[in-house]
């Protein structure tokens, strides 16, 4: 797919069911997964996505998906008081094909609404964590058929450190002995390539990417609004994205700080995460599922940290890079989050 321009996007905007004429349209946020604009109208706002098909390339799982989370969310409204709505086309279809292959969607817009990149406080974290706990519960009694797979094997964590053994025997980027210590370290954790797999736990629908960024605020409260960004939404354990809101949350530095001995995993923060997300479902996972939460901390940071040296070794192939060796940066970060967990826990 093309990137989508703003005319394009324009174009797309009188494919969709909107109740008034465009009257302008603007590049809206900074994901760098989808194209995403605000488009404005007489009638109120829409955010009008162009779709990656290169990430996602069933899009129609995504489309599929997204309605049915739709629908169910607005029949249980849980702790946040607003909800995602995708619009449907002209046709009664939830994506739109232009003439250049660019694939859309629209999604009513939410006014009175920010995100965080970066936690202000561990009270937004407790609230991020409660939210995406309430979000997992109102959709434990989604109708059958399960979520399609939009990125099948995802959290396949055997499979990520594979795919790193592979890239470490091959070597196709030259880069192998630049990521020495890297490699010991992620070698030396091997047990992690398993272990949560291992584990008999209930399958759950979960959102699989818990970045405090997936959530949205009231700009004048600080209450939670509603989760976005469903597309990776699918079967998974609870254990996931309690990892993910650790790894993405918890610590005190970007995910590519170049200094990787300033790294460090907050233990407020950390306690602010599971009192919020178990607020939210203590009641409903089993015993088993909350004894895992911390090895699916420890075992997301693992993973993380071998898709960031796989992606260096073979030449920075999927994560966009700003400068040389960046995902050897990323990759540290992880792997330095990993290590003061495990000091901690």
């Amino acid at each position: 797919m093309t990137t989508p321009d703003i005319e394009a996007a324009r174009a797309a905007c009188t494919a969709f069911e909107l109740p008034a004429h465009v009257q302008g349209i603007y590049r809206h946020g900074n994901g760098h997964i989808h194209q995403t604009y605000r488009a404005g109208t007489a009638a109120g706002d829409f955010l009008l996505q162009g779709l990656n098909a290169q990430v996602f390339p069933d899009l129609e799982a995504i489309a599929e998906n997204t309605a049915r989370i739709a629908g169910h969310l607005a029949l249980h409204p849980g702790r946040t008081r607003v909800r995602l709505t995708p619009r449907p086309t002209r046709t009664g279809n939830w994506l739109h094909r232009d003439a250049a292959g660019a694939v859309w969607r629209v999604f009513d817009f939410i006014p009175g609404a920010i995100c965080h990149e970066i936690a202000p406080n561990p009270g937004i974290i407790e609230t991020a964590a409660r939210a995406f706990g309430d979000y997992q519960l109102r959709l434990a009694d989604l109708p059958a058929p399960p979520l399609r797979e939009t990125l099948p094997g995802f959290h396949d964590t055997r499979r990520r450190f594979t795919q790193l053994e592979h890239a470490i025997a091959t070597d196709p980027a030259g880069r192998r002995d630049g990521a020495t210590p890297e490699i010991a370290a992620l070698l030396e954790r091997r047990p992690l390539a398993g272990a949560l797999q291992d584990l008999d736990l209930p399958q759950r629908t979960v959102h699989n990417d818990t970045k405090l960024n997936n959530l949205l605020f009231d700009a004048a409260t600080g209450e939670a609004l509603c989760v976005i960004d469903w597309d990776t939404t699918m079967p998974g354990l609870a254990a996931h994205d309690y990892g993910d809101m650790v790894r993405t949350m918890a610590g005190n530095c970007a995910e590519d700080e170049p200094d990787a001995s300033r790294v460090l995993l907050l233990p407020e923060r950390l306690d602010a995460i599971r009192r919020g997300y178990l607020d939210a479902v203590a009641d409903w996972l089993t015993p088993a599922e909350i004894g895992s939460l911390e090895l699916g901390a420890r075992t997301i940071l693992f993973e993380q940290a071998c898709r960031f040296l796989t992606d260096h070794l073979a030449g920075d192939v999927y994560y966009p890079v700003n400068q040389p060796g960046h995902n050897l940066v990323r990759a540290r970060v992880q792997l330095s989050l990993l290590a003061s967990l495990e000091a901690l826990t």
